[in-house]
This record gives C-alpha cells, structure tokens and sequence, in this order.
C-alpha cells in the first residue's frame, strides 16, 4: 500500500502486472480490485482506462457483497491495440453522510442533536448544486435541510430520497483521492477469441485419378474445396505448410525411412532446392493462385491461417545460406530433431542462440512475407522449443505495424510453457482438451481455461494430424459427436482437422495416437460428398453446432462458464450467459458413447441471473423441442437421438 487509501488485488492481472492482459474489441471485460481505508467512513472506487486514441475514460464501481470491501465493473474497449487501466480509491463523503443521517434519524435523534449533521449534509450538496444536472433539485434538498422550522422528517426526506441519492452517486463528492497502479490490457480484434477452425491439407485436394490414385492437389484445387468448409460454418480455414519439401531423409509413408521416388514426404520438412519459408511448393501452384485462394476464401467469410513452423530440411535453403541457424554435433553433423523416442531425421530444429540478430532478423522476414500477402492468422508449430523471448519479440515487433495479425500456439506442453507463451503474446493456444475425458477431468480444464483467460485463449482442437486420441479410436460415431459437441460449447474457439467428419479412427498400431496411413506423409484424398449422401458424415451435426454458436453470442464468451450440478457421472452440465445481451444458454451433454444416461439437472438460477422458484422457457436448439424448467429437471440422453441438448435459456415470466 502506498496511497491513503487502500488499493488491492486488482483484477485482471496477469504475471504480477508484468505483462498485458488479453481481450478482444467489444469484449466486457471485469474489473475488480479490493479497496479499504481506516476506520468507518466510506469508501469508493473508479476504473480509468484509455486506449490507442489517448482518451481517458472513468466508470465508477460497484461495491459486491457487504463488508467484503470488493468493487467491481465492466469496460467494453472498441479498438484494436494496447490499453491502459487503473483503480482509483477515494472517500465518499456523502455515503458516510446519508449512513450516519438514516441511523441517527431511526434511532430518534432530534432536530437539535442532529444540527451538525444536517449543516455537513446542506454544505455537501453545496458542492455539486452550481452546475450539473440536477442543480435545482440539490439546492432544494441543501435548503431543506437548513430549513428550521420544518419538521425533522421533511428536512431530511428530499436528501434521503431517490433522485438526490442518484445524483449524488452519478457526480459524487470525492475526497482523499488515491490513484491506482496502472495495469495494461492487449485487445485483439474479434477472431482472436472466437471463431471455428478448420484444417486440411491442400496436397490431398487432387481427388483420384482414373485408376484410383491420389492426385497431388493445388491451391487452385483448394480454392474449390473451400464452398463445402463454408456451408459447414467455419471461420478459418488452416493449412499445414505449403512451402517446398526437402528430398534429403525425407520420409516415407507411415513415417518409414524408406520412401519411394512417389512419396510426398512430410510438409513440416521445409525447404528444398526450390526455396525456403517464403516460397510455394511448385506441385501445389504459385503466388497468383495463392492470392486468388486467399481472395476466394475472403468471398467466403473464411480466414486463411497459415503454419508457421521455424524448422528446415537438410536441404533447406538456410543449411547453406544460414549455417549459424542450427547445432552442431561433435561429430561434425546438424543435429536433426527429436522427442524420444521420435526420431525426425528429416527435420532440423534451429539454434536461436548461435547468432541471435541473424536469427531474429530472418524470422520476422519470413513472417513478414506472408502478412505482406494478406495472412493475418498463424498456426505456429511447436513453440514451446524455440525461447520464449524470441516470440515475445518477433509477435511484439509484428503488432507494431499490424496489430491484426493472431498466432495460435500449438504449444501441447507443461502448463508453465503454455501459459507462459501466452504471457508472452501469443492470441491462443492449443491445449490437453483432447486428454480430458471423464466429467471431473473437464470441470476441472474448463474452469482452469475461464480462470486464466486473461493470459492464454484456449483453442479446442478435436483431433489434429498428430493426435487420434483413444476415445476416438475407440467409441464410435457417438463419441465423435460428443466431443464435437464439448468442443463447440465449452469454448469460444474450437477446431477440427479433416477427416474428423468421416469417423476416421484407426490407429497406426495399438496404444499409438498416430493415424493409420498419416496424412502427413502422404495424399489422402477424401470424398465427402459420397460420405454425406450415404449418411457416414458428422457434417450436418458440425454444421449445427457452428449455427448454433453464430446464432447465441453467449457461446461466444468463455468468463462466464459454469458448471451445474448432474446426479450422473456420465451427465455434464453449463451454462454460458452473454453480458451485453443476456442471452443465456446451457448445454447438458452426455460422455457415453455406448448407452443411454439419465438425470436430473439441478441449476445454479442465481448463477443465471434468476431467483430460487423462477422458472425458465428451455427450447432446443438440437430437436426443436421446448421445455418448462425449474432448479430439478430430469434429462435423457443416448448415442442415438440425441447426445446433447443444446438450451437456450428464457425466463418463464417473459411468456
């Protein structure tokens, strides 16, 4: 404590105030803080914030609970950009007045012993009556209460009334001010915070050929597939790299070490005699189709998120050009990548401490390439293996001149490093959603992505290149619909990687999460439409799902998740309720894939903004059906109807 007052416990906070906290424009964004002073006078608080145009707002803050001494509001930044806020403490001399003057009234003071009181009461209202609205109605209270000959009631009941109390409280007396620390707040446009990914590898975009045999796909082959990404209502279309890939160790199908001259090799061994990070792989097409994809996608409501993965072939460009880019062994050797016991040996990870300033600099080339293109989204791929400080800089020195610009982490790592990289700047990041399958494993992750946030985004990938989980393998068409489902909901931001849709499900061996015949080591081309007609496709359940997000700007917030009570472990319940709307959903999803589940839901109504006894309007927006609920409600659920309803949320006394 450094001021007069008391200011504490300011929230949001991220790292002790060391780095910036994230929202996005038009986001509502809590501000809470614990504010105290010595002895019973009262006391009040005001966030002041400004953003990119210097302009300092205030809004004055709500004291929460009684005797708590912890204030809260709400500010809605409309600007892309750094923002800067505070907590200003001050005593509220006519709060402490209108106390003391109601007590002392009905506790049957008279006019007499009260005269002091009422004089500090008329000089307060001095104060604000010569200008502002109100004045005239201040005046009057501040002459009643000087008035003698009138009746204790009558001086004090205009300056005890509701229109004086609500003056007073809008332009209050402050004394005592003392100014809070200042605290920063990065917001992002919209995206950053909600949206629906999709993921598909250009390559596979060829179909067949008249024998059967995958054609290698274009980016104008691309262009195509992307009207079926759209009717289904995804946001970002992401594709793996599409640069050149090296012929040295390249790999094989299945990730053997033994490829054929027909084998495609891995996209994330980037580099070849053909260019480096800033150049298109000749068989996918060149600049001129690339921006006509980028253009058509723009047509189509998507965003075109590209991979950013800072790695190279052995024949990359750079092994040449930039040789203080990797390590050495003392063999004389680069050091290829692993991750015991994976072996990458098409792979060369780079040293960023070798030569910092050549590193840096060719980093933010290469990126910078593709935003002078038009990209504004970047998956980047593992970067929990590169500093920390090198991503603090390079997203850092990247805003400068494009604040727009988002990096999703796919940072499946420790907690400490994910959400250390979000600290660090990154807009989102992947996370172990798709680990978390009983119902105590998702209470627990989905209140700890709400907690935090202020610090990391999470993205909730259902299934990537790199990981089949178990459940998927394992649990049926249900299983896919379920966690699409938990997906969707749970947070603002979801994904799915191509394939997902069809059921694909075999492993490459037992206990691996490797797909059988990877996608990442060869073509494999996929005919939904057949898939869709011959009802084997999850598409009209995912496109449901994203009509459903559009449609309730509740499932597009992630602060207010919570999680209701189910009488079955297999059962989950919770809501989400939009601040700026009230639109309030809840979704009670089923975990099993195999049996029907039944319940009672027991709902939280204060946490809806509701009273114990309300009723509310339930209507479905999975079967169209309408229900009238309570605080116990009795659910069935089963793998073939339905596995989730998805509620919107009325108050009963609306209808």
């Amino acid at each position: 404590m450094t001021g007069r007052l008391g200011i504490d416990d300011v929230r949001p906070e991220v790292a002790g105030g060391r780095d910036p906290s994230k929202a996005v424009v038009g986001e509502h964004v809590p501000v809470t803080a614990t504010v105290w002073r010595e002895g019973h006078d009262a006391v009040a608080a005001t966030v002041v914030w400004s953003g990119p145009d210097g302009v300092e707002r205030q809004t004055r803050m709500a004291e929460r609970g009684t005797g708590l001494d912890l204030f809260a509001a709400t500010i809605v930044p409309d600007a892309v950009g750094a923002w800067t806020f505070r907590v200003d403490a001050w005593g509220d001399p006519w709060a402490t007045w209108t106390h003391a003057a109601s007590v002392k009234h009905a506790a049957g003071q008279t006019a007499a012993e009260m005269a002091n009181d009422l004089e500090i009461g008329a000089r307060l209202l001095d104060l604000k009556a010569p200008a502002g609205r109100g004045r005239h109605v201040l005046k009057d209270a501040a002459a009643a209460l000087r008035a003698t000959k009138l009746p204790l009631d009558d001086r004090l009941s205009v300056a005890l009334g509701a229109e004086v109390q609500q003056l007073m409280h809008d332009d209050p007396v402050r004394e005592l001010v003392t100014q809070g620390v200042p605290h920063t707040l990065w917001v992002d446009r919209g995206r950053a915070a909600y949206g629906s990914w999709y993921e598909l590898f250009p390559r596979s975009t060829g179909g067949v050929d008249k024998k059967g045999q995958p054609r290698h796909g274009t980016l104008r082959t691309t262009a195509t597939a992307l009207d079926r990404v759209a009717r289904m209502g995804f946001d970002v279309i992401y594709f793996p790299p599409i640069h050149p890939i090296g012929r040295v160790n390249r790999k094989g199908k299945d990730n053997t070490l033994t490829p054929t001259k027909d084998d495609v090799g891995s996209p994330w061994a980037i580099g070849a005699a053909e260019g480096g990070h800033d150049a298109i792989h000749p068989d996918l097409g060149t600049f001129k189709d690339f921006d006509a994809l980028v253009k058509r996608a723009r047509e189509l409501d998507l965003e075109v998120a590209l991979d950013l993965a800072l790695q190279a072939a052995p024949d990359h460009p750079w092994a040449t050009q930039h040789p203080e880019l990797f390590t050495v062994l003392p063999d004389g050797t680069i050091a290829y990548a692993e991750n015991p016991p994976k072996k990458y040996q098409d792979i060369y990870p780079l040293n960023f401490d070798n030569d910092p300033e050549s590193a840096y600099a060719e980093m933010l080339r290469i990126t910078m390439a593709w935003v002078d293109r038009g990209v504004r989204i970047f998956r980047v791929d593992n970067p929990h293996t590169k500093p920390t400080s090198f991503w603090a800089w390079l997203i850092a020195t990247v805003k400068q001149t494009h604040p727009d610009v988002l990096f999703l982490a796919e940072a499946f790592t420790r907690p400490a490093r994910l959400y250390g990289l979000g600290r660090a700047g990154f807009t989102q990041s992947y996370t172990y959603f798709t680990w978390r399958t009983t119902k105590a494993e998702i209470v627990e992750f989905g209140e700890q992505i709400r907690d935090r946030w202020d610090e990391s985004r999470a993205n909730l990938f259902v299934n990537t290149p790199d990981i089949l989980p178990e459940h998927l393998q394992v649990g049926g068409p249900a299983m896919f619909a379920i966690r699409a489902a938990l997906a969707a909901t749970l947070s603002p931001t979801w994904g799915v990687y191509s394939g997902f849709e069809l059921y694909e499900h075999e492993p490459q061996k037992p206990g691996s999460e490797e797909y059988l015949h990877s996608e990442k080591f060869e073509l494999r081309p996929r005919d939904y439409e057949a898939a869709l007609a011959e009802g084997r496709s999850l598409e009209p359940w995912i496109t449901r799902l994203n009509e459903i997000r559009r449609a309730h700007p509740a499932l597009q917030q992630m602060r207010t998740l919570h999680f209701h009570d189910v009488d079955h472990e297999a059962l989950l319940a919770y809501s989400k309720v939009d601040p700026e709307t009230g639109d309030t959903v809840l979704v009670v999803l089923s975990l099993d894939p195999h049996e029907a589940r039944e319940g009672t839901v027991h709902l939280d109504l204060p946490a809806l903004g509701l009273d114990w006894g309300d009723r509310v309007i339930a209507h479905d927006e999975v079967t169209g059906e309408t229900y009238d609920w309570g605080d116990a409600n009795y659910v069935r659920l089963d793998p073939v109807r339905a596995v989730a309803h998805v509620l919107s949320l009325q108050p009963r006394t609306t209808f």
